[in-house]
């Protein structure tokens, strides 16, 4: 036990705060507001980087195919599927981590154990000829980086007062998204040079041309491929030095995590559970011969999320036991719920969108889509005027990620709701219009005409996804207590991160039926009805919280 006979926490290591007071004036002022910024700068590239890692194989798997590594696209497929899911699946115990183990100890852990599969992957990525098993392990690793959000937001929403919690947390997560389009300039920018010299091993040859954001590389050029996973393991290794040395752990928040190896072992028996229910999952759900492919993702997702709450919660022991059950009490109440299918249409939108918008803008415009005898539209033509996916595709998530904070900053000021209310409606006509957008591109054999509409309404999908996630924040930190809020911000994440495994299926499946608006219609439905969850529980005349 880390108290003092008379109950006051007692700090274990000097990184421990024990008297912490942020809705008291006088001790923000004088004390709080520099310990929170402090904590809030460093958590700041951290979170940027295991996001970075969690959505690298988007990129390394295209480069794969134009290096000839010998795998079929829908092999690579299951690379980024193993990577969106497990990231997911690992923000479930994790947004229980920062009462059972403490603020710093849990960034530091997380972001340290980034490094492992960093390395992996650039050793695996010397040779062609490593098996898919170990890609598939490099990027159920990776899916560290996903979980390490939930945890991340819930540190963050503890340091600072609720009326200053939007900004904070919309900085911590708006600059910590700027993980993806970081990743997608970084990474094609390090393969073109060998920054490590021999210890970063030799370069292969592309056999066919590739784009990029700065243009197009070549057929023939010596390329990195494996500075992909070593540049974020450089990057990683002073930032959990600085996480360890200079942030804090709160004892009016962690006050039993019980030293640092205590929380260090609960952080990896949380992650080993959820780790193996994510396999579960996968094996049922992944097609032979990754796995058996017997459960549509309708039923694996749902399957995924309660067994490993479930598991959670019957595998606790001892003091962690009646730490959960604690943390536990928030899927009791109404607002966890309305919040978390809030937070889906945020930032569930947001990392879905960044996933499957390169897909999107690939197969529409890269093909000239014209009917065959039958009637039937097909895309075996290839359209010499087609947009280069990574050279716009970046945007979408940059803009997003840009705005967070703005919305934070706004829903301060006039109300979360007020603001979530205005960006679902927003949402939904930018939806159905981008369904028409694409309706008309899949119909053409100049798909290319339609793009710039088509660009800027996923911009916008960006832009309000964006403000909502500050908004959904804010909301979350006035209606819960400070011992609850941390757990629902992680919860909400976990479930809404799950839009990177479904927004690319739902598209990629819709695209491959010649039906690809009916996808963004589908989501303009499910705004739709998510904005009425909003008005009903926070802005009609008797609502439960009025425009929190």
């Amino acid at each position: 036990m880390n108290t003092t006979t008379a109950g006051t926490p007692r700090p274990l290591s000097s990184a421990d705060i024990v008297d912490w007071r942020p809705e008291d004036n006088k001790f923000w002022e004088s004390t709080g507001k520099h310990v929170a910024n402090r904590n809030l700068w460093i958590s700041i590239p951290n979170l940027l980087c295991a996001f970075a890692v969690w959505l690298m194989w988007g990129m390394i798997t295209v480069q794969m195919l134009n290096l000839g590594f010998p795998f079929a696209p829908a092999q690579l497929f299951t690379l980024t599927a193993i990577a969106g899911l497990m990231g997911a699946t690992f923000r479930i115990p994790a947004s229980f981590f920062i009462r059972l183990a403490g603020g710093r100890n849990t960034v530091f852990l997380t972001s340290a154990l980034l490094i492992i599969p960093a390395v992996w992957t650039g050793i695996a990525l010397q040779d062609k000829s490593t098996p898919l098993w170990v890609f598939q392990a490099c990027a159920f690793l990776s899916g560290i980086g996903g979980g390490n959000f939930s945890a991340s937001m819930s540190n963050i929403n503890t340091f600072f007062p609720k009326k200053q919690q939007g900004l904070a947390l919309g900085l911590n997560a708006g600059l910590g998204n700027f993980g993806v389009t970081t990743m997608q300039i970084v990474i094609p920018l390090v393969m073109t040079v060998g920054v490590f010299g021999a210890m970063g091993g030799e370069p292969m040859t592309l056999t066919k041309d590739s784009g990029w954001l700065f243009g197009k590389i070549v057929a023939g050029t010596p390329t990195f491929i494996q500075n992909a996973g070593f540049i974020w393991a450089a990057v990683l290794i002073p930032l959990v030095a600085l996480a360890w040395f200079r942030m804090n752990n709160l004892l009016t928040i962690s006050a039993t995590y019980g030293g640092t190896l205590a929380a260090f072992g609960k952080i990896l028996y949380l992650w080993l559970i959820a780790g193996g229910v994510g396999l579960l999952g996968l094996y049922l759900y992944l097609p032979a011969p990754v796995g058996l492919g017997l459960l549509n993702m309708w039923v694996a997702l749902p399957l995924i999320i309660v067994l490993c709450v479930l598991l959670i919660k019957v595998a606790a022991f001892g003091e962690m036991k009646s730490n959960i059950a604690a943390q536990f009490a928030i899927f009791g109440n109404k607002h966890t719920w309305s919040m978390t299918a809030l937070y889906i249409v945020t930032f569930g939108s947001f990392i879905g969108f960044s996933m499957a918008l390169p897909l999107s803008i690939t197969v529409i415009f890269g093909f000239q889509h014209v009917p065959d005898a039958a009637g039937v539209m097909t895309h075996t033509l290839k359209n010499p005027n087609a947009p280069s996916a990574l050279t716009w595709a970046w945007i979408g998530p940059f803009v997003g990620a840009l705005i967070r904070p703005v919305g934070g900053w706004i829903s301060d000021k006039v109300g979360g709701s007020i603001v979530t209310q205005w960006i679902s409606a927003v949402m939904v006509v930018a939806s159905a219009a981008v369904g028409y957008v694409m309706l008309l591109a899949y119909g053409s054999a100049t798909p290319e005409q339609y793009f710039m509409p088509f660009m800027l309404l996923f911009i916008v999908l960006f832009a309000a996804s964006g403000i909502g996630n500050g908004s959904t924040f804010r909301t979350v930190g006035i209606i819960f207590d400070r011992l609850q809020a941390g757990p629902v911000l992680g919860w909400t994440a976990a479930v809404a991160a799950y839009g990177a495994f479904i927004a690319p299926v739902v598209i990629g499946q819709q695209i491959k039926a010649g039906t690809p608006q009916y996808a963004m219609y589908g989501f303009a439905i499910f705004y739709a009805l998510c904005l009425v969850i909003n008005w009903w529980f926070y802005l009609r005349k008797d609502a439960y919280v009025k425009n929190p």
